[in-house]
């Protein structure tokens, strides 16, 4: 991986939890937290996209990945701090 391998993926993962941010509303972690969730969604959504042999391309494809990436683990992090 390259740097610019690198700004692509921090870029995607920032849109999709930002957008993940407005779509998943209520108590959240505020604009920094889930833009850092939207980053690592971005690392889960293409995990799972890979493991279920789904292939997304170009810039659409990879936000609608991270996206869907980020609504999960938000999802998931918002159910844990439910909890405690």
């Amino acid at each position: 991986m390259n740097d610019h391998d690198l700004v692509y993926i921090l870029l995607v993962g920032l849109a999709a939890g930002f957008l993940a941010g407005k779509i998943m509303k209520g108590k959240g972690f505020g604009l920094v937290g889930d833009l850092v969730v939207g980053v690592l969604g971005a690392i889960v959504g293409s995990w799972i996209f890979g493991e279920l042999g789904i292939g997304a391309y170009g810039i659409l494809g990879s936000i609608v990945v991270a996206l869907i990436g980020s609504l999960l683990l938000l999802w998931g992090l918002r159910m844990f701090k439910k909890k405690n």
